[in-house]
């Protein structure tokens, strides 16, 4: 069941006694618990009905009581413990008895939501089974890399905006798989353009404050075509502008970048490439022509002279190089 799937089924009334929401993606998660915290119970009713805990806060028995009382006033209350991966019962068997004993009869008028994030139930486990039988266990996974600019145009589409294919890659490059910050991009967009609108790069460079032309990934085209002028001037506009453009997110995005070549480079098969090692279909001609300028054992340096300079940037076996010289030194090393 998706998220989609489990706010429909809330908005029409069919509830469940238990909902764990866990996983690697907390905006997913996050978007059914405001869901239910906003919309279950009117607003007069959250005052008395409604009882939000945090893992860290709270045990298991304190939760269960909560569980087990009845609304004061209308049908239903709703119990979330946020951040309940925080809980050390987790961790015990034994320590999950009493909710095991609560799933086979639970509270009809109680929705008692546990959100679980960055891990994962053993779905093995006697109490996984539970729940699952119970209620409704929400596994929030990952958007993948080369999935990523699907669902931001799929999301823009959702607002009501639709989005340039190239400025789609280029919010999910520069972002990453972060949904939080790919969602306050759009949602940002959205605020400033009229309803219909298409989000083009120019509209990313003017409002998200990514440059189209002077950006990690147009250092990474001019890395791999081996361009000296053009990666020398967009690291010296990086130098003039650090707060935009600093050599700590630069540098893990080049390994990464880097790294995968080298992978891709060693591929005797590579019909299947950009999903083996996780990139946008779109990326691969990037890489093939990266292939034309690189070999295996050249990616393999590289990434030694990233590792270095990453060594660097937090002061070790270096006493006065700034940033900018560290850049210097590294895409020099890159290049030649």
């Amino acid at each position: 069941m998706d998220h989609y799937q489990i706010i429909r089924d809330l908005s029409t009334g069919q509830f469940k006694p238990i909902y764990v929401l866990m996983g690697e993606e907390p905006y997913f998660i996050d978007l059914v618990t405001d869901y239910i915290e906003e919309k279950i119970l009117d607003e007069a009713s959250k005052a008395f009905c409604q009882t939000i805990v945090y893992g860290r806060d709270v045990k298991m028995p304190d939760v269960l009581a909560l569980a087990k009382g009845f609304p004061m006033m209308g049908d239903k209350q709703v119990v979330i413990v946020k951040e309940s991966q925080e809980m050390k019962e987790w961790k015990k068997a034994e320590d999950l008895e009493g909710l095991e004993a609560y799933l086979k009869n639970p509270t009809p008028s109680t929705l008692l939501v546990f959100t679980y994030k960055h891990k994962k139930l053993d779905k093995r486990t006697k109490l996984y089974k539970s729940i699952d039988k119970a209620g409704v266990v929400f596994d929030s996974e990952k958007i993948k890399e080369y999935k990523l600019p699907e669902w931001i145009t799929k999301y823009t589409e959702q607002r009501g905006y639709k989005i340039q294919n190239n400025a789609a890659i280029l919010l999910a490059d520069y972002l990453g798989t972060d949904l939080s910050k790919v969602v306050n991009a759009v949602n940002k967009l959205a605020v400033i353009l009229p309803s219909g609108s298409t989000f083009t790069t120019q509209h990313i460079e003017d409002n998200i404050g990514i440059s189209k032309d002077y950006n990690v990934f147009e250092l990474i085209k001019a890395l791999n075509t081996k361009d000296v002028l053009k990666s020398n001037r967009i690291i010296n506009y990086f130098e003039a502008n650090p707060k935009a453009n600093p050599i700590q997110m630069t540098i893990p995005m080049l390994y990464r970048h880097f790294s995968q070549l080298a992978a891709y480079l060693s591929m005797a098969d590579k019909s299947n490439a950009a999903k083996e090692i996780g990139i946008n279909p779109y990326a691969m001609n990037d890489f093939k022509e990266a292939a034309k300028n690189y070999d295996a054992r050249k990616a393999e340096k590289i990434i030694g002279y990233l590792r270095s300079t990453d060594k660097k940037t937090k002061g070790v076996d270096n006493v006065s190089a700034e940033d900018g010289d560290l850049m210097k030194e590294l895409v020099f090393k890159i290049l030649h």
